[in-house]
């Protein structure tokens, strides 16, 4: 079945939504106890058990399975398309509002046309939209309105998605070019600079989109506010830092869907300074204190870091520089 499911995902960009669609109303059946799932399964496997001679149905379904993802495999067994090319109009967008960041604007129309053109990079754009609705798993339900030391982890979520999954691949989205980037004389800080930016106006971005939540409660909005300053302080250098360590290219041609390619133990250790770490934080003051230190303390951090984001960008620089080399390197091999 994940076969089946993997070669028809293939096709279209957003193959997720209508799993995420399939699977989220499958939930909210069973949720709602207007289908009880937890029941049908129990009952086929009891019937299974006490009526042995019904394990011939998964038998059958498991045969079915086989033999079309055997025809689908073979209809795909033949050289001709693996050499064709796909001819397809570019669509031009005007970029000209970049030119007011100054030396960074050619980085960041690079980065902004990047995201629009490819698979891999556009699928960043559909789980922001995902991510900006995270809070409505949580918020509406009476058991998280107990429990507002949680809204500090969903608002570094919501204000940060972006940040996550476009920050964790830097440089790897340029491993295509990146030799031929590096080659050029350029600034190497002022390329990092561009995807800090970028990154920062996603985090405010998401935060005034997420202004609503203020229906649920205050709290949620000022958690919402003090997780905000934490990204654009903390996490963007966390994540830029963390990209120094990048060996793996990224093909961007690929489609978004199941594709892990790209993602090595950098990508899985990130999230625990990411997520767990302001976490911590803020539940450690809320324990202590109250919920306004709590988010008072993410939002000196936060300050803090912006304060010292020169100093902490040449830092990061110094790092990149060290692993040019290493990243051309390995942006070179085939993995």
């Amino acid at each position: 079945m994940n076969f089946i499911v993997e070669s028809f995902s293939a096709e279209t960009d957003l193959s997720f939504l209508p799993l995420i669609i399939f699977a989220g109303g499958l939930l909210a059946l069973n949720y709602f106890d207007i289908i009880s799932f937890n029941e049908i399964v129990g009952h086929g496997f009891n019937a299974i058990y006490e009526t042995p001679v019904l394990i011939s149905i998964p038998m059958l379904i498991l045969i079915g399975l086989y033999l079309f993802n055997f025809k689908l495999l073979r209809q795909k067994l033949f050289l001709d398309s693996g050499l064709k090319t796909k001819i397809k109009a570019i669509n031009t967008s005007n970029l000209d509002w970049t030119k007011f960041f100054g030396d960074m604007a050619p980085f960041m129309q690079l980065d902004l046309k990047l995201i629009w053109r490819n698979k891999r990079t556009k699928s960043t754009l559909w789980i922001l939209a995902l991510g900006l609705f995270y809070g409505l798993v949580f918020y509406p339900d009476p058991d998280y309105q107990s429990m507002p030391w949680f809204y500090a982890f969903v608002g570094i979520f919501v204000t940060g998605i972006f940040l996550m999954n476009f920050g964790q691949f830097i440089p790897a989205w340029d491993s295509g070019y990146y030799k031929l980037l590096m080659s050029q004389n350029i600034k190497y800080e002022q390329y990092l600079k561009s995807k800090f930016t970028l990154m920062a106006l996603s985090v405010i971005v998401l935060f005034v989109l997420s202004i609503p939540y203020v229906y649920f409660g205050w709290k949620i909005l000022l958690a919402h506010f003090a997780a905000a300053i934490y990204n654009i302080g903390v996490n963007t250098h966390v994540i830029m830092y963390g990209g120094s360590f990048n060996r793996k290219k990224i093909n961007l041609d690929q489609k978004a869907a199941f594709n892990y390619q790209g993602t090595g133990a950098v990508q899985w250790l990130i999230g625990i300074p990411l997520m767990v770490l302001p976490a911590g934080v803020f539940g450690v003051f809320y324990a202590l204190f109250s919920y306004e230190i709590g988010c008072l303390s993410l939002a000196v951090i936060g300050v803090f870091g912006i304060i010292f984001h020169q100093k902490l960008m040449k830092i990061i620089t110094v790092k990149y520089l060290e692993s040019k080399y290493k990243m051309i390197d390995a942006f070179n091999q085939d993995n």
